[in-house]
């Protein structure tokens, strides 16, 4: 069963470990277990539904549920529901199987002057399915039963799929034909299709198989204004391309329902090697002639040294690392290092040859190729968010954020924001350890993965102000240089205050006339996108 209170599944336990925790506290000191709320005593607190159980509707009232259901994955969710502080459940969660399901539910939704909130794997990160304090009735729609492949167009490469299936289970179900969807995102265990438009995603793989605009081909749309369908053109000049008005939307413009996918051929070779680069300005070098020569990689991850140093850190195996510096000793390289990653996918000869000119790149600039590292990241590589749960009952809180820029603007960038982190919680004489990579890389540009970790405050409110503080002094810098303020995670609520300084006056009013065109009477999730609640 889906933890109700963290990331993934409850049967899987991932310890902080001696040696992470020493890491850890050698950067910003010893952290303190906070109190732990169970969920009997979130469901004790659940006040009445201001709406009734309807089997006809599926719509259930069951406690519980409503506290399952009431938060995703952000900072403040998991506070809110760790601490014990749960403002507001929905008052209802639906499942619906059908379009006339989903048709009844707005209507109802209209009667009863509801909001809807529609909730897939319920991984996001920016306050985007959350249940808030409203005079209406909310009601969190869950999008789990419209799930499975509906129709493989195989001479096309087309897969229609229902918006409620996960990446595991498409994965799972396209293997057997031959075919594969490249879009694997930090969060494909639980996230799905419907999400990865909706937040308009990027998974691991973007270089080689691209972000989640250039896979979804098309689908249905349901809104409280009607129905749109959007055919899978593989191409079209009639206008402008309304499956890009779908493409980050975040459910303020309806439901998705089915949704057409452009596969790619199950590939018969998917390697992974790790590359140690002595010298950042080096390791950046190398990655932006990597993307600008299009060598065709799937993927391609430069981490700074702090990155680096956290990834081994947090290995949990000594001599695992002892073994690596041995190693590196060996052929005259220092232990303190920028790690590359980079990935080829595809058929075999075409993607050795690949593999082969990185090396050649990457040995220009002084990079070496290191053992078993690759392997261990592919290995763990979705199992980074379970320790989010971990360091948090050792009293630490651990974050992210991410944006993107320009070539010539990413080295400024990456110092500026690592520089306002660290310093966002010097009222509090605390200490915050931040790290960044860049994972999604472009010929023009790069993303900026940050992960930061802080102690947890005694007090609740301390603790997300510190959050605050940090999420604040970042995304001015990310502004004030004219960065995107997000790169894959969506807007959601948590960014939407800072949406028009990235859209200007008139882009605003286009996205809320947008929204007042396909949600006339206002249902759809209010405050998420923009900051209308």
């Amino acid at each position: 069963m889906r933890n109700w209170n963290g990331w993934g599944d409850e049967s899987v336990s991932t310890p902080l470990g001696k040696g992470r925790r020493t890491f850890i506290e050698d950067r910003i000191g010893p952290g303190t277990p906070p109190p732990e709320a169970t969920l009997q005593d979130l469901v004790g607190k659940v006040s009445p539904s201001r709406i009734a159980e309807s089997p006809s509707l599926r719509i259930s009232t069951d406690a519980e549920l409503r506290v399952r259901r009431s938060r995703g994955q952000s900072l403040p969710d998991l506070a809110a529901l760790r601490y014990g502080r749960l403002e507001a459940v929905p008052d209802g969660v639906a499942r619906p199987e059908t379009t006339s399901d989903i048709r009844r539910l707005l209507a109802f939704a209209r009667e009863t002057v509801a909001n809807l909130i529609p909730y897939g794997g319920g991984t996001s990160v920016t306050g985007g399915v959350s249940a808030y304090v409203s005079p209406n009735p909310l009601i969190t729609v869950d999008m789990s039963r419209f799930a499975g492949v509906r129709d493989v167009d195989e001479k096309s490469g087309l897969v229609t799929v229902g918006s409620g299936t996960t990446g595991p289970a498409l994965a799972t179900a396209l293997a057997g034909r031959g075919l594969a969807i490249g879009h694997e995102p930090q969060s494909f265990e639980f996230a799905t299709v419907g999400g990865w438009v909706a937040a308009r995603g990027a998974g691991l793989r973007s270089l080689g198989s691209g972000r989640i605009e250039e896979i979804f081909a098309g689908g249905r749309l349901e809104s409280p204004a009607g129905s749109m369908d959007m055919e899978p053109f593989p191409a079209s000049a009639a206008g402008p391309d309304l499956r890009h008005v779908v493409l980050g939307s975040e459910g303020r413009l309806g439901f998705l329902m089915d949704v057409v996918l452009r596969a790619e051929r199950f590939p018969d070779l998917d390697v992974v090697d790790a590359y140690a680069v002595a010298d950042w300005d080096h390791a950046l070098e190398a990655a932006r002639s990597l993307v600008q020569n299009r060598v065709g990689l799937s993927m391609l991850r430069l981490s700074t040294p702090a990155e680096t140093r956290t990834l081994m850190g947090f290995s949990n195996k000594p001599s695992d690392r002892r073994l690596l510096n041995a190693y590196l000793g060996l052929r005259r390289r220092p232990t303190e290092y920028c790690l590359v990653l980079v990935g080829a996918r595809g058929r075999r000869k075409p993607a050795k040859a690949i593999r082969a000119e990185a090396a050649s790149v990457l040995k220009q600039w002084g990079g070496v190729k290191i053992p078993g590292v690759a392997a261990a990241w592919s290995k763990s590589r979705f199992q980074a968010p379970y320790l989010r749960s971990a360091l948090w009952e050792e009293g630490y809180a651990s974050d992210t954020l991410e944006t993107a820029t320009s070539w010539s603007g990413a080295s400024r960038l990456l110092s500026r924001l690592e520089t306002a982190i660290a310093g966002a919680l010097a009222p509090w004489d605390e200490h915050v350890w931040a790290f960044t990579h860049f994972s999604h890389l472009y010929p023009s540009g790069t993303s900026l993965y940050t992960t930061f970790m802080f102690r947890l405050a005694a007090d609740p409110d301390e603790t997300l102000a510190r959050w605050l503080a940090i999420k604040r002094a970042a995304t001015e810098v990310i502004a004030a240089e004219r960065a995107t303020i997000s790169h894959h995670h969506g807007i959601g609520t948590d960014l939407a205050e800072y949406l028009p300084a990235e859209k200007g006056a008139l882009g605003m009013h286009a996205l809320r006339s947008l929204v007042q065109a396909f949600d006339p009477e206002g249902i759809m999730n209010p405050g998420v996108l923009l900051a209308d609640r």
